[in-house]
């Protein structure tokens, strides 16, 4: 049979490559910023204070820029490297890839942009605004299309492992992104969730967990099922040990997002579906790592001097640690001192810097000698990075464990008496050692990615790009439709369309049963009648809330243990969120939780607080925010927003937007009375010092934080 010649498109490679390198350095520089602003408060907060870099806003601009600039370009590039050599033949459509590069750089950008600004849905891993969703949707759709028309177009007849990842990581995605996705615009710049409280936190961490699962693990799955094999020069351990992990993983992975939650107001039948599988994802995740591992059986002793070798070694010793972790902290017991502490921060980027970045790092000292046909400019330099890498994900990784051990056990140590031993201030302040090792462990990681970046350069530089790799192979043949004898996967990896669909019914499966009962079935959110509508003002100031990040280092949950009620109030209900969009419950307690924080302090004391927090709490790390102070209220888009809580449910009486200016003006205004009436510095002032005061984001901030927890005082659910 004569053989077909054609060319390997290698440019997008580069492009997604040089875009990687960029964006992860970016995204680990803001992340130091992030961390450093934690170990050194009073510097930053005094000195550097600048609110457009304030801990709320960059803190989700690190996730988004690691995540769906570093990770995401790395996918690109691993998959458009791959999937070209898997298939032999050329990427479908070098339009729809170009496409693909410059839409998604432009969403990176937009992130970049809108994030710092305050341009915020409030959801974490999904923070970005409305119309970039639907670029986010569109790009996801050109990606998915490029590959599907290249794999029906390919020369081969049976799709390679690596491939069947890729394909449940671009239906999976697509599915969870659009899902949690429905947002009610406002305005170009805010918008609604669709969902409110319970079903709002359960649809986000279907979809928060399983962008760890399907973004941060399964296309880097199929990434190392292709490099590790290629780096290694050894056929893959187990092709039956591929089958079970690939559709055992997809199937598992989905039902785990309510480990996020337990403890939650959410209801029991969901959090247990949540821990069960979670508990059962160490089978198929284990079994991925040791297929990995065992890859190299026959090559360890190259693994001493091949430093691509070393990257992909820890890189899925990583991955086997965070996957034995997962599992662990899915157990309530493991869960109720965990959960809201440094302990997740840990777990989380041991994967983040452990799996992906080891792997992504040894991926592009792979792929740039052959992008270039030439030799890497220094392996001294590389082993260089190595040891500091490694170095840098321990000293970030354990002082974070450390500080999330002491942070759980001091939350819950009781005195004899029966009272709580600790503040809550007392474990912020003991922390700090540890956030000053963190930041070290980050500068020694990007001080190697800076290095990597040097070695890569020059190696390009001396090298020679090859565009256009040619290459040659025979046409596919037609094969009927069944063959006598073959095994039913093998059927499926010569069908491509059908191998889609599985994937889609496969992990829809665990979707569509935990979500749909708790979105319709009405008895999993019992109605508290005293909870009513947030006031205009209120409203307006769980706005400012969401677009400072507060949720960042906030809950509002108070969960049914001992210590947390005992801290903060009666636990929380799974009615008191009905008109949360988004929900606010929050993952990290940086600062202490908010739920019952209405009526607890003073107008006054809150007014200082923000301000400066260190007058009112000594020892506090929270950044101080003096232009909600300077910054007057925009309420020009009130009634719109009144109106969007009425079209999502909201029970505002008809023709209430025509006078929710009015009744926000008159709060606000008492509320800048009490605060002039209370500052024991200031006895004397006028009614234009009051109305310029009422007039500020801080007063709408201030009439939220009193609302909080307010609305249970004596109440009961209806049906007790």
């Amino acid at each position: 049979m004569e053989l077909e010649k054609f060319s390997y498109d290698n440019a997008i490679v580069k492009k997604f490559a040089y875009a990687t390198i960029i964006w992860g350095i970016t995204g680990m520089l803001v992340g130091i910023i992030a961390a450093l602003q934690l170990a050194f408060p009073l510097f930053f907060n005094e000195y550097l204070g600048f609110k457009y870099l304030s801990f709320g806003r960059i803190r989700p601009l690190h996730t988004n820029a690691v995540i769906f600039a570093f990770v995401g370009n790395g996918i690109f590039t691993g998959v458009y490297y791959s999937l070209q050599r898997l298939l032999k033949t050329r990427m479908w459509s070098d339009k729809l890839s170009a496409i693909n590069f410059w839409g998604w750089q432009f969403i990176i950008l937009s992130a970049v942009i809108t994030l710092p600004l305050g341009m915020t849905s409030g959801k974490e891993y999904a923070e970005l605004e409305w119309w970039i969703d639907i670029l986010i949707t569109i790009m996801w759709v050109v990606f998915g299309w490029n590959m599907f028309a290249t794999i029906l177009k390919r020369r081969v007849s049976h799709l390679y492992v690596a491939i069947w990842f890729y394909i449940g990581t671009f239906v999976t995605v697509a599915m969870l992104h659009i899902f949690n996705s429905f947002e009610l615009p406002i305005s170009f710049m805010k918008s609604y969730s669709w969902y409110a409280g319970v079903q709002d936190a359960l649809v986000q961490w279907w979809y928060g967990h399983n962008a760890v699962a399907f973004f941060l693990t399964t296309p880097y799955l199929g990434l190392m099922y292709y490099f590790v094999p290629k780096a290694a020069n050894r056929p893959v351990y187990s092709y039956r040990l591929s089958i079970v992990h690939f559709w055992a993983l997809i199937f598992l992975y989905i039902w785990a997002g309510p480990h996020h939650l337990l403890y939650t107001a959410l209801p029991d039948w969901a959090q247990s579906l949540g821990v069960v599988f979670s508990v059962m994802l160490i089978l198929p995740s284990w079994g991925g790592m040791l297929n990995g591992l065992l890859t190299l059986r026959g090559a360890w002793d190259r693994v001493r001097d091949d430093v691509v070798l070393k990257f992909m070694v820890v890189a899925l010793t990583c991955y086997g640690m965070s996957t034995f972790e997962g599992p662990l902290l899915s157990l309530k017991f493991f869960n109720s001192i965990a959960h809201f502490t440094d302990w997740i921060v840990a777990h989380v980027h041991v994967g983040g810097l452990g799996w992906n970045g080891m792997l992504t790092f040894g991926m592009l000292y792979w792929l740039f000698p052959k992008l270039f046909n030439t030799k890497l400019y220094s392996k001294k330099l590389a082993n260089y990075h190595f040891w500091i890498a490694t170095l840098g994900i321990l000293f970030y990784a354990v002082p974070m464990y450390w500080a999330g051990f002491a942070q759980g056990l001091m939350w819950q140590e009781f005195k004899p008496d029966g009272n709580l031993e600790y503040e809550f201030i007392d474990t912020v302040t003991k922390l700090r050692p540890m956030y000053i090792l963190r930041s070290f462990g980050g500068v020694l990681y990007i001080t190697g990615a800076i290095m990597m970046f040097y070695n890569l350069f020059k190696t390009a530089k001396a090298g020679s790009f090859v565009a256009n790799e040619d290459a040659e192979a025979a046409p596919l043949q037609k094969a009927p439709s069944k063959i006598k004898g073959e095994k039913w996967h093998r059927a499926i990896e010569r069908k491509p369309v059908k191998m889609l669909v599985w994937s889609l019914i496969v992990v829809a499966v665990g979707g569509i049963i935990e979500i749909i009962p708790t979105a319709v079935v009405e008895s999993n959110i019992p109605t508290i009648e005293s909870v009513k509508p947030y006031t205009p003002l209120e409203l307006e100031g769980r706005d400012i809330y969401v677009r400072e990040g507060c949720y960042n280092c906030h809950s509002q949950m108070i969960r049914p243990l001992r210590f947390d009620t005992k801290r903060y109030g009666e636990y929380s209900k799974a009615g008191e969120f009905v008109y949360d969009y988004p929900f606010q419950w929050g993952s990290k307690r940086t600062g202490p939780d908010l739920a019952r924080e209405g009526g607890k302090k003073s107008n006054y004391w809150h007014f200082s607080h923000m301000i400066l927090p260190k007058e009112t709490s000594p020892g506090s790390v929270m950044p101080a925010y003096p232009w909600l102070r300077d910054d007057k209220l925009d309420i020009s888009y009130i009634e719109k927003k009144i109106r969007a809580m009425q079209t999502l449910g909201v029970p505002y009486e008809e023709g209430y937007d025509q006078k929710a200016a009015a009744d926000l003006k008159a709060q606000a205004l008492e509320i800048a009375k009490d605060i002039y009436v209370s500052n024991p510095d200031n006895k004397e002032f006028t009614d234009a010092e009051v109305q310029e005061l009422s007039e500020t984001e801080l007063v709408a901030l201030i009439a939220y934080l009193q609302r909080l927890g307010t609305d249970i005082s004596n109440t009961k659910t209806e049906g007790e």
